[in-house]
């Protein structure tokens, strides 16, 4: 009979509905398919851990595992054939950050940024001054270098140290090692396009964004920076508002890609600003690329975006040889970390 349903039965079908209809608490949600990353963070987190504890343990075992050979020791040599590290960790309460960049000797990147944040009032440490800060905190002093990286600087300098980031300085950059010097009085650089395909292994970062089931967020980068970079070079990783970027009112972000043109938007700033305005995370993410598009049409760079709530996306910026992006999920409804694919724009 029409109107005899009880409405306590409407009242919890109706709640029943709203809570099934959530998106699912505690997310994991990291750049690039390093699913033992994902795996890591989500142990962290389903055990009671904050959302920093995940995003420590996460990117930490990316640097375990030398991810892809762009994050931890023994990839991604400099111009002088050494390894350093980037990192950097942040709390969406509280909007503390710690971050480290051009870290030498010391493997656990992410372990140190963690302390710049529990244990100074400072923000950024780098370079020499950032290691042995480390190892005052007990952090061990190791090589960086491995046999791997040894061959992947050897092969550059057969190759007359190329590819390289000089420009507008003399002997060729295009045809010859340095030492260089400048060149003066060269007419303005115009804005060009990537003319050769993208060596996606030279630029790759673990980003992280981690949410508890009360919605709260963190998020962090570690990785050793672009391949043949020269010594000194801190790209958009450890940058905050480039890297990474959380608040829990609204959500966390992170980048990778070409830092170097990246970090001059502050995408994953931009892209949480979009979430704070409305943006669903997918459509957060496109419109940080989309404004990077409008000024550099081509480059390489992606960036994943979550809510508080947990809802997930992201974005990617189509380049030679760079059309799709992957990246890795945990969520409670899920047995093993899930592998997600969106197209570039």
């Amino acid at each position: 009979m029409e109107g005899s349903g009880s409405p306590v039965l409407y009242v919890l079908a109706a709640q029943l509905c709203a809570v099934y209809s959530q998106p699912p608490l505690p997310l994991v949600v990291n750049t690039w398919p390093f699913h033992s990353a994902t795996q890591a963070a989500w142990k962290a987190l389903s055990a009671g851990g904050s959302p920093l504890d995940a995003v420590e343990r996460g990117c930490a075992q990316c640097e375990v595992d030398q991810c892809d050979g762009t994050v931890g020791y023994g990839g991604s040599p400099d111009e002088s054939g050494e390894t350093t590290l980037d990192a950097m960790i942040m709390d969406g309460n509280t909007m503390a950050v710690g971050a480290v960049a051009n870290l030498r000797r010391i493997k656990n990147a992410i372990g140190v940024a963690r302390a710049v944040m529990d244990h100074t009032k400072h923000t950024f440490l780098v370079g020499e001054s950032a290691s042995l800060f480390a190892e005052s905190m007990g952090f061990v002093c190791e090589d960086l270098t491995t046999n791997r990286s040894l061959s992947i600087y050897s092969k550059w300098l057969d190759l007359r140290c190329q590819p390289n980031f000089r420009k507008n300085v003399t002997p060729d950059p295009t045809k010859s090692c340095g030492p260089y010097k400048p060149v003066r009085g060269l007419p303005e650089e115009k804005t060009s396009s990537l003319q050769k395909e993208v060596d996606l292994h030279s630029h790759d970062t673990i980003g992280m964004i981690a949410v508890d089931r009360n919605g709260n967020v963190a998020t962090g980068t570690s990785t050793n920076g672009a391949s043949h970079k020269i010594p000194g070079r801190v790209g958009d990783s450890p940058v905050i508002g480039a890297g990474s970027y959380a608040d829990s009112l609204v959500g966390g972000a992170a980048a990778t890609g070409d830092g170097d043109t990246m970090m001059r938007f502050l995408p994953s700033y931009q892209a949480v600003e979009n979430m704070r305005l409305g943006a669903d995370p997918t459509t957060a993410c496109q419109k940080a690329i989309d404004r990077i598009q409008k000024r550099i049409p081509v480059f390489f760079g992606a960036i994943i975006c979550a809510n508080r709530t947990g809802s997930y996306g992201a974005a990617c910026s189509k380049a030679p040889g760079f059309t799709q992006f992957h990246y890795s999920v945990f969520k409670p409804d899920l047995s093993q970390p899930l592998e997600e694919i969106v197209d570039c724009l």
